[in-house]
């Protein structure tokens, strides 16, 4: 069942982007950009359900083992979808990574970037740091990961059919306020 309900909230909203009408008069680096992009926000659903455990036979070690993994894929997917939208703006791109693009999406897509790139160089740390202290700073920079992506996310509009859109953006967000309370509060 959660599986089911995981994949149905992953497969549907990619699905229905890939036969969004805005695709017609884009370039491939625009789409494989967006694309990297929506598979990233995907991979915000997956990540907390990974971490807590949520998911059968993902549990425990296994569980922590491909949160690592779909960590590595969701810094690859993000260093992708800013490529893919360099290639195809570079003014807007570096407007955008320098704060100084008109549009609201932007701010949230920077504060996103930067922190998946933080959280990645946490990751890079987690030996030199105490553990304790380590799991707190990993846990607040997925959540402002989260919603700043979300934020960004919603705000734009683009391949992403709303309603489901919307849907897995809240999923996201539950998944994270679940695991985060969870993890912190009733795991300690």
């Amino acid at each position: 069942m959660i599986w089911a309900a995981l994949v149905a909230l992953i497969a549907v909203p990619v699905a229905l982007a890939t036969a969004s009408p805005w695709l017609a008069y884009r370039g491939f680096a625009y789409i494989t950009g967006g694309f990297a992009g929506i598979f990233a926000l995907c991979l915000l659903l997956a990540q907390p359900l990974l971490a807590a455990g949520y998911l059968p036979g993902l549990r425990g070690p296994k569980g922590r083992l491909w949160h690592r993994r779909a960590g590595i894929a969701l810094v690859t997917l993000t260093a992708l979808h800013v490529a893919g939208l360099w290639v195809t703006s570079p003014p807007d791109t570096l407007d955008a990574l320098l704060l100084r693009s008109p549009t609201p999406f932007s701010v949230w897509g920077f504060i996103s970037l930067w922190g998946i790139a933080a959280t990645a160089l946490l990751v890079a740390l987690r030996r030199k740091l105490p553990p304790r202290r380590w799991r707190w700073a990993h846990n607040a920079l997925a959540a402002l990961v989260v919603l700043a992506t979300v934020l960004h996310a919603v705000q734009i509009e683009g391949a992403m059919e709303l309603i489901s859109k919307w849907t897995l953006c809240i999923a996201a967000l539950a998944a994270t306020v679940a695991a985060l309370i969870d993890l912190r509060l009733l795991r300690r």
